[in-house]
């Protein structure tokens, strides 16, 4: 036990850091409460001694047990004896258990010194009311059954004490005691003498109410149960200290208590016979015993203490004298140091009077020691600072330190420094402050370094923050570290969403190895490496980058820039087509013109043949076949010329409107009944210089592949309107020249055309019918004589929908201007708004995004429905939805603007399309009044839609 004791003990005292020629000395630290037996561990130690005891009582319980109804010589001596000798020792245990308790306060403590107290007092009112000491019958009146009932009383008591403490103890002491030490300890001694009073009364006074519990020197039947009780009741005690845990010290000699109590009780009152016996003595030296352990405990510790308290005081008196001479040496040290330091060192009284200046603070401020001291500190501080010098000085003077101040100084020769500071005050050894102890640094050099790290700095994170390319870092092991947020345009993710992810994850498989082996030749001391890579897109599709890498050896990072290719290589894309087209164009045109010169001739000799053979009707008819086939040959050359842009026109300048509504009348027969052919044409349609022949035939062949594309029936779509084409569409379409445009539109409600056919149908011979149902010239000689006239055509198509193609004619010159014109003139009204932007098309996406976004909204971008629905439900923020109607994937705009409004009800929706807004609403895709803004579209139209959008 006294192991375990130390043992704490000298993990609750802190050594003073090793000095030179200085002897460690061990210096108490606040009070911890491990130190004290009554919450101090039990160590196994305890517990094996604890157990020792118990069995060595058990067998001498077991030896004597048996021979407990031996009469021996009655000694009434051995009584006072013994009650004198346990009443001193439970009044000195409850003397040390009530020191420990001045400092624990807790309830436990004082609930148990205050049962040692109680079995004190009762112990020495046993003694004398007992028969034969002072008198044959006992002092204050005592009767035969006195004692009996006493010795009851007694044995009973202290258990319900143990009882007490064992359930008010806790880990640390349990509950404190809330009243103060003194009036805590009265209460319990003056509550012990009450309570004595009271019982010593009930057993002298009260002597012939109490039953009889010893008759003729034997125990009656009510003794045997009151004594049973009484044996049940410390058995009890001795349970609960076992299961109440953790156990301390005094817990463990607590139970070896009640472990000889237990004895004492069955000896002295159960298996005994009468008074002076052997079980009779036997039981009261195991009372005694029991009254022993925990003194003993406290005593040997308390001696310890005051042994290793006296070893302690002897060693401070040893060092306070080598303390002096130790200090005095560390003295002139700390002086050499302040002399040498690199810092300037001042130190000032409360007033702002320096007091002293070393070396360095003369080379920095420029003033000598003899110069300084004695001065105020305001011959370094400039006029706007010197409000901080009272300031600092008050905090001074409230014993609180200034650290890392930045501020600026003057030095003798006015120049000015920035320095940084840290202030503590000067103390008397008493603790109060006298004056301040400044460390000045100058970081004149150190803070322009310091600007200039943080203009370079934020300079390149702006360049990383705004660039249009995407730039990334990453680990030697392809993590990324740092992504820009222009990934967000280009790829879809966040940067948030690579950060911490391998670039594996986005790279195409096929361009992972060449990734990789780029990387492997940057850290090999390939300076920049520039090489193709393509990346996922967020929503599924490939975007291909062209990178710039360097490697840094220093921080082990990887560098990235990657252009996205896409705009570029779909230019290149339009530029193929064009130059396919042209290509075509000119070889069709030198077949067709060589193929006329051989019709020529054919057309011209079959004549002369017919001639000859008219009396031969068999030759004849084959003539006939001959000059048809020529004629249809005619045809197909000039359907080759007309696609090689180099047929003859005959331009002139016709009214669009009328021409349309012409050719829909002719086009009722040829179409069947089965077509319902609907003209939509603007009121103000611009003229247009045309041939009004060839575009008649234009119109007459995009209705004929609509019928084919609507063998059961359907609806034609023939309409009319003003357009501009601006430079915005101009450079998605290199073949377009900006301006103003009649567009003359043909949509249907058929089959539509597969997106992989798409690109192809203006393919001279290109058809997807079967052979023989048609040539395949029909929209090549369209597509030519468009272009020839100096025009654009673009055509939309969605598989199961219809297909929509459109033919823009230039405006004919020298013709006022229309209502449509001042309408679309007028001032452009932007906005500050949120727009989402639904569209699948990536170059038409970015166009619009810059479009809306240079109208001063703000603008979000989304590639899908799904994509979309993700931004609404993230950004309640959002004013519009701005989306495509004709979308791939399972939800196309009309479905997502329904859906938009089942989320947000507030959310207002403007669809975009292809197609015209008659062709839409007739195939049911939009109810009427629901706005569309037709592509291609001018600035001031987008910003009118989105005005009357967000209005509505």
């Amino acid at each position: 036990m006294l192991k375990t004791l130390s043992k704490t003990l000298s993990k609750t005292v802190p050594k003073i850091p090793p000095k030179t020629d200085l002897q460690e000395v061990d210096v108490p630290a606040t009070i911890d409460r491990s130190t004290f037996l009554s919450t101090l561990p039990a160590t196994s130690t305890d517990r094996a001694a604890a157990l020792t005891i118990v069995g060595i009582s058990s067998i001498l319980f077991a030896m004597v047990a048996p021979f407990a109804g031996i009469p021996l010589l009655p000694v009434p001596a051995f009584v006072a004896s013994y009650q004198s000798a346990l009443a001193v020792s439970d009044i000195v245990t409850a003397v040390l258990l009530l020191s420990q308790f001045a400092v624990l306060r807790t309830r436990a403590l004082l609930w148990l010194a205050t049962g040692y107290l109680f079995t004190a007092a009762a112990a020495l009112l046993h003694a004398l009311t007992f028969p034969g000491l002072f008198t044959p019958t006992g002092l204050f009146g005592a009767g035969r059954q006195t004692t009996v009932w006493l010795y009851m009383i007694w044995h009973a008591g202290f258990p319900l004490f143990v009882l007490g403490y064992a359930w008010l103890k806790e880990k640390d002491g349990g509950a404190r005691v809330r009243m103060a030490n003194s009036s805590a300890i009265y209460a319990s001694v003056f509550g012990v003498i009450a309570a004595i009073a009271v019982f010593g009364w009930m057993v002298t006074a009260g002597h012939d109410l109490l039953p009889v519990l010893l008759r003729d020197g034997h125990y009656t039947p009510t003794m045997i149960g009151v004594v049973s009780f009484v044996w049940s009741l410390s058995f009890a005690a001795l349970v609960s200290l076992w299961f109440r845990r953790p156990h301390s010290v005094i817990d463990i000699w607590l139970m070896v208590v009640m472990c000889a109590w237990l004895f004492d009780i069955a000896l002295s009152a159960i298996i005994n016979v009468a008074r002076f016996d052997l079980g009779f003595y036997a039981g009261r030296l195991y009372g005694l015993a029991a009254a022993t352990f925990v003194l003993a405990v406290l005593l040997i510790e308390n001696v310890r203490l005051q042994a290793h308290t006296v070893g302690l005081v002897g060693r401070l008196r040893q060092q306070s004298a080598s303390e002096r001479d130790y200090f005095g040496k560390r003295l002139a040290l700390y002086g050499a140091v302040v002399e040498s330091s690199n810092d300037a060192i001042i130190t000032k009284t409360l007033d702002g009077i320096i007091t002293s200046w070393n070396k360095a603070a003369e080379q920095l401020f420029g003033y000598s020691a003899a110069e300084a001291v004695g001065q105020p500190i305001d011959i370094i501080v400039p006029p706007d600072r010197k409000g901080e010098i009272r300031s600092s000085l008050n905090r001074i003077a409230s014993n609180e330190s200034i650290a890392q101040h930045e501020t600026i100084r003057i030095r003798k020769d006015g120049h000015p420094l920035d320095v940084v500071l840290n202030i503590s005050p000067l103390r008397t050894d008493q603790g109060e402050v006298i004056g301040a102890s400044k460390i000045a640094h100058d970081i004149t050099e150190e803070k322009q370094a310091r600007e200039k790290l943080r203009r370079e700095t934020e300079e390149r994170q702006r360049i990383f923050e705004t660039s249009q390319d995407l730039i990334l870092v990453t680990d030697g092991y392809g993590n990324f570290i740092q992504v820009s947020p222009s990934v967000k345009n280009i790829l879809g993710y966040g940067p948030e969403d690579m950060v911490g992810h391998s670039a594996t994850e986005f790279i195409h498989p096929d361009d992972l190895e060449n990734t990789r082996s780029e990387m492997r030749a940057a850290r090999r001391g390939a300076v920049k490496r520039s090489f193709e890579a393509r990346y996922y897109h967020y929503d599924g599709h490939e975007v291909s980058l062209n990178w710039m890498g360097t490697w840094s050896e220093p921080v082990k990072r990887h560098f990235f820039i990657g252009r996205d290719l896409t705009d570029k290589q779909a230019a290149e894309a339009q530029l193929r087509q064009v130059q396919k087209m042209d290509s075509i164009g000119q070889l069709t045109g030198g077949v067709a013109h060589d193929f006329n010169n051989v019709l020529t001739v054919i057309t011209g000799t079959i004549g002369i043949l017919s001639d000859a053979v008219a009396d031969r009707p068999e030759l004849a008819a084959i003539t006939k076949l001959i000059d048809d086939a020529a004629e249809r040959g005619a045809q197909l050359t000039k359907h080759l010329l007309a696609f090689a842009r180099k047929q003859p026109l005959q331009p002139r300048e016709i009214d669009v409107n009328a021409l349309v509504l012409e050719a829909g009348k002719l086009l009722h027969p040829t179409l069947g009944e089965q077509i319902t052919i609907m003209p939509q044409l603007t009121e103000d349609a611009w003229p247009a210089l045309v041939d009004p022949g060839q575009l008649s035939t234009a119109i007459l062949n995009l209705a004929l592949n609509a019928r084919d594309a609507m063998p059961d029936g359907g609806t034609l779509v023939l309409e009319t309107r003003n357009i501009f084409l601006d430079d915005g569409y101009a450079s998605m379409n290199p073949d377009v020249v900006a301006g103003n445009y009649v567009m003359i539109a043909v949509s249907d409600t058929g089959s539509g055309i597969p997106p992989d056919l798409i690109d192809r149908v203006f393919d001279p011979f290109f058809t997807t019918k079967e052979v023989g149902k048609g040539t395949g010239l029909g929209l090549s000689m369209v597509f030519g004589f468009v272009k020839q006239s100096g025009g654009h055509i673009k055509i939309y198509s969605e598989e199961g929908h219809g297909t929509s193609v459109k033919i823009y004619l230039p405006r004919s010159t020298g013709v006022q201007e229309t209502e449509f014109e001042v309408l679309q003139n007028v001032p452009i009204t932007g906005g500050s708004e949120k727009v989402l932007i639904v569209e699948d098309d990536a170059l038409v996406r970015q166009y619009v995004v810059t479009q809306v976004k240079s109208l001063g909204y703000t603008a979000l971008e989304a590639a899908n429905g799904a994509e979309a629905l993700t931004i609404i439900d993230s950004d309640k923020t959002i004013d519009l939805l701005f989306t495509d109607i004709i979308m791939p994937g399972n939800m196309n705009g009309r479905q997502l603007a329904d859906e938009a409004a089942r989320r947000r009800p507030d959310l207002k929706t403007l669809f975009t399309s292809g197609y015209t807004e008659n062709a839409i609403v007739h195939h049911g895709r939009l109810d009427s009044g629901v706005l569309l803004l037709a592509k291609p579209y001018r600035k001031s139209e987008l910003a009118k839609m989105l005005r009357t959008a967000l209005a509505g």
